[in-house]
């Protein structure tokens, strides 16, 4: 995934860099958009279809990068999601802060009825 939040970039700083103290997130969410979030937030989140952000789960990382080691899956129910361009991570399943942000490899228009799913190993963070 391309760029973390800004509220991620202060958790790390604050961690690794100060004597202050860092609250860890415990849980992660993905989302997904059909307008770009960016390091302030701000996107356009799907809201419609039965859409509901997904749990995720990364494995330890190793040379600065982890992925997803669970495969995650949305179905849209009762309407389109519409072209879903990118994906960002959260430490809640509503509101919460945005932790990571990124485009999707390849967009994916997501009609009534449709799955997407991001199978394990696609979801991949990098620090460099």
């Amino acid at each position: 995934m391309a760029a973390l939040s800004d509220h991620a970039e202060n958790l790390l700083l604050n961690f690794l860099m100060t004597t202050g103290t860092a609250t860890r997130p415990t849980n992660w969410y993905l989302a997904l958009f059909t307008g770009a979030p960016n390091d302030a937030g701000g996107g356009t989140e799907v809201s419609t279809g039965g859409y509901s952000r997904q749990t995720i789960a990364f494995s330890a990382a190793s040379g600065g990068a982890t992925s997803n080691t669970g495969a995650v899956s949305y179905t849209a129910s009762g309407a389109n999601y519409g072209t879903v361009t990118h994906v960002g991570i959260f430490d809640a399943s509503s509101s919460g802060n945005l932790l990571w942000h990124g485009s999707m490899s390849a967009s994916k228009t997501v009609e009534d009825g449709d799955t997407i799913t991001f199978a394990i190993g696609n979801v991949d963070l990098t620090l460099a």
